[in-house]
């Protein structure tokens, strides 16, 4: 098997599992408060994540290089998980892929101001018209806008911003201080709010948190293998995949079916970004790569490639 095969299967293994991980949480966010969902999950993965960076002879200490940038996006991290986790208890799983799928044309955006990303009219008019689709799926006007879908929107501004700062921090932050820091302040903040919303837990939904935060290990692990082993540009569009995901799970579990405008919505939106990464991969067309170089298109906390 070749090296790029192996990318791609690694990078569908990976997001076959955060799609498992979503919907884990859509079922706990049933009963539970999503806060209460947070803490369980990262303090889950805190363990197996820590042993990883530990175990990387490579790294000496733990003291982030940029102090303030590393905790500016742990707070965008933190905000994108709570906005996100929200968004998939509130909302079909398809509808908040659809929203979350903007991530890639925001980073665009944000990469101009913030990166100094030179963006010419092809890539710009691919911007917009994914935006024309998050209004497709959006519909405002005709349909009752709820909180969710601002979670959900919010989640996509938060982590595309997190990520630019990621990209803007460059390869002088080693990526156990981008891992477990965001980690960290999240079981933190995530404590705080337990005396207020904490609801008795029930040793098979423990079982589940725990879960949920072990998939986003797992996950983690075959992105960067996927990373290592095949072109960015052929493993960034593979996050949409997780479209397919959603709407098997949504069926299955949840009673979800996607209408027409959701379909259509995300179609516009998936194209428009893959036209955005294919872009980026073409020489003397971006600087900065923004989007390619977003190795994890999600609001967990995770590396980036080189």
């Amino acid at each position: 098997m070749s090296a790029t095969l192996k990318g791609l299967f690694a990078a569908l293994l990976a997001f076959g599992v955060f799609s498992s991980h979503d919907a884990l949480i859509k079922a706990l966010g049933a009963d539970y408060p999503v806060f209460q969902i947070i803490f369980f999950s990262v303090l889950f993965a805190f363990v197996p994540m820590a042993m990883m960076m530990l175990a990387d002879k490579a790294v000496d200490n733990f003291r982030p290089r940029h102090p303030l940038l590393v905790a500016t996006r742990a707070g965008l991290a933190i905000i994108a998980m709570s906005c996100g986790f929200y968004a998939f208890t509130a909302l079909p799983l398809a509808e908040v892929y659809a929203l979350l799928f903007a991530m890639p044309l925001l980073i665009t955006a944000l990469s101009v101001p913030l990166l100094g990303e030179t963006v010419r009219a092809q890539r710009w008019a691919a911007v917009i018209v994914g935006l024309i689709g998050v209004l497709v799926v959006l519909r405002p006007g005709v349909t009752e806008l709820s909180l969710g879908h601002g979670a959900a929107l919010a989640a996509a501004f938060a982590n595309s911003l997190s990520t630019v700062l990621v990209r803007k921090i460059g390869g002088r932050e080693r990526p156990a201080v981008l891992i477990l820091y965001p980690m960290i302040l999240a079981m933190t903040a995530m404590s705080m709010t337990l005396p207020v919303v904490y609801v008795p837990v029930q040793l098979p939904d423990l079982a589940m948190m725990a879960a949920v935060g072990f998939l986003s290990v797992i996950a983690q692990f075959f992105m960067i293998s996927a990373y290592k082993a095949a072109p960015a540009a052929v493993v960034a569009p593979l996050q949409y995949s997780q479209i397919l995901w959603a709407t098997m799970f949504g069926m299955l579990f949840f009673a979800e079916t996607p209408d027409i405008y959701v379909g259509i919505g995300s179609s516009i939106i998936i194209l428009s970004g893959i036209f955005v990464v294919w872009r980026e991969s073409r020489e003397n067309v971006s600087d900065k790569t923004p989007v390619l170089k977003s190795a994890n298109p999600r609001f967990d906390a995770g590396p980036q490639p080189k």
